[in-house]
């Protein structure tokens, strides 16, 4: 499985056969200019929340690719109105597509669109594949919730956490957060965009070092393999 961070929250995930795409904002990111949507490919595009920095490339990369939407009820259905395909889920369930198994997770934060249509809760998402299980957190603040993941689901193999803190979790929080979860392998997402969520880098590594945890922050563009 390669991951390759594309700015903000975005990720796309490459599996054995489909690419996931996780939270399209690029175009309205100034620090990702350099990538094209345009040339981005999607099977599938995982929504965790309806805010505008983890929907707003969506429609476009959609309509290109013809990649179906997984979300919450009420993302897919309001994606489903502008003619993109969906498959709705809720917080506790999970279903079985081709390329893999995906739960959708609780998350602590708000939803809505930008033209003010009600986003439905927030969630996260665990995917298995045949090889690999990686959580995706979403915007979330630190969850208790988070302990019930390698109980029930089983032993992850990355944790991918937001760390910019005023919105989110902080650096403080996500560590705890990969005991929690069990992981000590954490990707950091969710920091630097705009001025609320830049972070010292050096400290975050020294912090995550200090508890004996591993933090990746890609450069954007760049990717990690598990």
């Amino acid at each position: 499985m390669k991951i390759t961070y594309l700015g903000h929250a975005t990720l796309s995930i490459e599996t054995k056969d489909k690419t996931l795409l996780v939270d399209p904002f690029i175009t309205g990111n100034e620090l990702a200019k350099d990538i094209d949507i345009n040339k981005l490919q999607a099977d599938y595009i995982l929504v965790t929340h309806a805010h505008q920095d983890h929907i707003l490339d969506v429609e476009a990369i959609a309509k290109r690719t013809g990649a179906k939407v997984i979300s919450n009820f009420e993302i897919v259905s309001y994606f489903e109105a502008k003619g993109i395909e969906g498959h709705p889920m809720n917080h506790g369930g999970k279903w079985t597509f081709d390329f893999g198994t995906v739960h959708f997770t609780n998350a602590i934060h708000s939803s809505s669109f930008p033209d003010g249509t009600y986003g439905g809760q927030p969630g996260g998402f665990v995917i298995e594949t045949q090889n690999h299980r990686l959580y995706i957190s979403g915007d979330t603040a630190l969850t208790y919730d988070m302990k019930l993941i390698p109980d029930f689901i089983g032993e992850l193999d990355l944790a991918i956490l937001p760390v910019g803190d005023n919105f989110t979790m902080g650096i403080k929080e996500a560590i705890k957060a990969s005991s929690f979860l069990n992981c000590s392998k954490v990707l950091g997402v969710h920091f630097d965009t705009f001025g609320y969520i830049k972070i010292d880098h050096k400290e975050a590594f020294e912090k995550f070092a200090k508890a004996k945890k591993e933090l990746y922050l890609l450069p954007i563009g760049g990717n990690l393999k598990i």
